[in-house]
């Protein structure tokens, strides 16, 4: 019993442990139940409180929603309301570029005109003063020639004396006479009458003969009709006739050629308004100059040179191009010709190659446009089609710059090429038609060509070129009734200014331009030298400029080189290297 009831009191401390604990558990489950029941409540207010703050989201982001589309709206006017502008502000930026490329081509224009006028007038000075002199030489002669005829008026003076004498003594006689003319006048008369019957009947028959003529005349002009056709195959044969005379007097005066030209002093120089130029012209000869250059204050040195023209300072630009129009000509018919402006930096050349304005300083460039538009015109009365495409480059170190690129484009890699018929080409090259009557077209090619050249300010130019630049002209001539064909390139080059370091103080990159410009000139030179030595090997691979243009001048091209020449003692040396490489071309 004692062991039962210790087992059924430890049952019972062990029920009432279990009691307890099933109460405290049992407390617990509802303080927990208690707790799940606020955080109910808590999360079905919350639940409430965020249904609400969605729908309060839903509106807003639907009045969102509407703003934004109405921002994107107004986003949408003010993209094309910023295009629109920004249209209007490429334009005036356009504009304005031309109204300061015009200024600067009439500002060049007035300042070239102006160099000119004082040329002429120094010249006109010069002749002036060589006129009073042999005016004063000619009254010297004049006043001996009166002195002589006064002594010899004299001597008639006493004749006419002694011939009075004689006269009044045949007074009498002619009285006499008189009277015995008025008796036969009467005679006279009479035969007067019968020679005017005599000449009007030939004169009536002369009236008769060219009445006749006339009649003939009528009757061959039909027959002239008839023979239209071969007069034009005479036109035709006379034609070509004048086009080999043409080759002909081109090729005894050479297919490769040099002038010279002087430019004038201009305000930049320095110099005093009565400055005596470096180099002149002669006067007796067209072909010959002389170049002096100082030793000292006291002595200098002078050089004389000879080329087939020479232009002195007052020559105009309708002067020099009478000269190279001859080459035009010879490319109009079907050469290949290749002109080039040659000389230091600030000696002329861009000036001489495309000048200023659209009045008496334009240059060879745009004059040649006009000859060919000529040409063209006149081709087409005569049943051709012609055509004419431009393209225009530069070399900068060796490198080639498309100078007609778009905007948008920008630079790409050029190569040139040879093709099947051996022609020169360069890659990936702006080339477009271009009509040489149309002044606009013209105008704005020149101006994007002078947008993207590479120039740069120099000790010795502010404006100086720092690249070889190429205009060429692709003319294209057809006439399917006569199975011709015509086609040619006419390559204008303005070259880059050769220049010496010290003088010219270029440094860095300009140093670096100035080093490939002097390399690519002397491999020019290179070429002239071996064509003129008749080599077996000419260096035209020697440099991209020499290589690109070698179709003209070798085999049947033409090759012009103009010599531009600064006036200055400053620039005496200088302008002594560049004689001294023209004379070996």
């Amino acid at each position: 019993l004692q062991g039962v009831q210790q087992s059924g009191q430890a049952r019972e401390e062990e029920a009432n442990k279990l009691r307890k604990e099933a109460e405290e558990k049992a407390t617990e489950m509802e303080r927990l139940y208690t707790d799940a029941r606020h955080q109910i409540s808590r999360l079905t207010d919350e639940k409430e409180t965020l249904a609400v703050s969605l729908e309060t989201t839903k509106s807003e982001l639907a009045a969102a929603e509407e703003t934004i589309q109405g921002l994107k709206d107004e986003i949408a006017e003010q993209k094309t309301a910023m295009s629109s502008h920004t249209s209007q502000v490429e334009v005036e930026k356009e504009l304005r570029a031309r109204a300061e490329h015009n200024a600067e081509e009439e500002r060049r224009e007035r300042k070239a005109t102006s160099a000119q006028m004082v040329a002429m007038t120094s010249e006109h000075a010069k002749a002036e003063a060589q006129w009073l002199e042999a005016s004063q030489s000619t009254e010297r002669e004049l006043q001996g020639q009166l002195d002589a005829q006064a002594r010899t008026l004299k001597e008639k003076e006493e004749e006419i004396r002694s011939a009075k004498e004689v006269i009044s003594s045949l007074e009498g006689e002619r009285n006499s006479l008189k009277t015995a003319l008025n008796e036969e006048r009467t005679m006279a008369e009479a035969r007067n009458v019968e020679e005017v019957s005599r000449l009007k009947g030939e004169v009536n028959l002369l009236n008769k003969r060219l009445e006749d003529e006339e009649e003939r005349a009528k009757e061959e002009g039909v027959v002239t009709k008839s023979q239209l056709l071969d007069l034009e195959e005479q036109l035709r044969e006379s034609q070509a006739e004048r086009k080999r005379m043409h080759q002909l007097i081109q090729e005894l005066r050479g297919n490769v050629r040099v002038v010279a030209r002087v430019r004038p002093f201009l305000p930049d120089d320095g110099v005093a308004a009565d400055a005596r130029p470096a180099v002149t012209t002669s006067t007796r000869n067209d072909s010959e100059m002389k170049l002096s250059v100082k030793r000292d204050e006291s002595s200098a040195q002078e050089y004389n040179f000879s080329f087939d023209r020479c232009f002195g300072q007052s020559a105009g630009q309708d002067v020099v191009f009478e000269e190279v129009s001859e080459l035009i000509q010879s490319a109009l018919e079907g050469y290949n010709v290749c002109l080039f402006s040659y000389g230091v930096t600030g000696s002329g050349k861009t000036h001489t190659m495309v000048g200023a304005g659209s009045g008496a300083m334009r240059g060879i460039i745009p004059r040649s446009l006009e000859q060919i538009g000529r040409y063209k015109e006149t081709l087409e009365k005569d049943g051709w089609s012609y055509s004419v495409s431009v393209s225009y480059l530069e070399i900068y170190q060796e490198r080639i710059r498309d100078l007609l690129r778009s905007e948008k484009s920008g630079e790409t890699k050029h190569d040139i090429k040879v093709d099947g018929h051996g022609n020169r080409f360069v890659t990936n090259l702006t080339t477009q038609p271009l009509d040489p009557t149309d002044q606009d077209a013209i105008q704005d090619v020149m101006r994007l060509a002078a947008k993207h050249r590479s120039v740069g300010a120099t000790d010795m130019n502010q404006v100086s070129s720092r690249s070889h630049a190429v205009f060429s002209l692709y003319l294209r001539a057809t006439n399917d009734s006569e199975g011709q064909r015509i086609s040619s390139i006419l390559n204008l080059v303005d070259l880059a200014g050769s220049e010496r370091l010290d003088r010219s103080g270029a440094t860095g990159s300009r140093m670096k331009e100035a080093v490939a410009i002097n390399k690519s000139l002397s491999c020019l030179s290179d070429v002239f030298v071996a064509l003129s030595e008749k080599r077996g090997h000419i260096p035209y691979r020697n440099s991209k400029l020499t290589y690109l243009l070698q179709p003209c001048m070798s085999g049947e091209g033409k090759t012009l080189m103009i010599a531009n020449i600064s006036p200055t003692e400053a620039s005496a040396q200088e302008s002594l290297c560049s004689l001294r490489f023209a004379s070996q071309v």
